[in-house]
């Protein structure tokens, strides 16, 4: 049987430690579809020594940008970021969560002024680091599915 190795990328960015099926949802969040130019590589229930299993996503030629890394935060408070420059890690972080997010994930709440096309940007309170749990400054709900209410 043949196997098949992930090879290294040059320049772009390594997410690391993704919980164990976020991958498809992190891809979402970084806008990767169908007009992908650069190699994108996915690994899924990947055994990890830290976590038992986890995701790993690696796209060459980018870097994320500050929201597109606390919208990852939000759904894999554990995940790292590598960001690699000719074949080696320039940086390397793990996510933090902040303690206010703004603008970046819509209340569940139809009823919530958010929702109501007043000029009100959403606002959460992070309530819980691990999991991630979002109190909505307006009207109180928690979100319950942070991924299906990013923006």
């Amino acid at each position: 049987m043949k196997e098949f190795r992930v090879t290294p990328i040059r320049n772009g960015t390594v997410i690391d430690h993704i919980d164990c099926g976020m991958a498809l949802k992190v891809l979402r969040i970084i806008g990767v579809g169908q007009n992908v130019r650069s190699t994108v590589s996915i690994l899924m229930h990947v055994p990890s020594k830290k976590a038992g299993w986890k995701d790993v996503v690696k796209v060459e030629d980018r870097e994320l940008d500050p929201r597109e890394v606390d919208k990852i935060s939000l759904i894999s408070p554990k995940a790292t970021i590598n960001i690699i420059r000719d074949f080696n890690v320039a940086e390397k972080y793990k996510l933090d969560l902040p303690n206010v997010v703004r603008g970046i994930v819509r209340c569940g709440n139809p009823s919530c002024i958010t929702n109501l096309k007043e000029p009100v940007e959403p606002e959460f309170i992070i309530d819980n680091d691990d999991p991630p749990v979002l109190r909505c400054i307006y009207c109180d709900r928690i979100l319950d599915d942070i991924a299906e209410h990013l923006i």
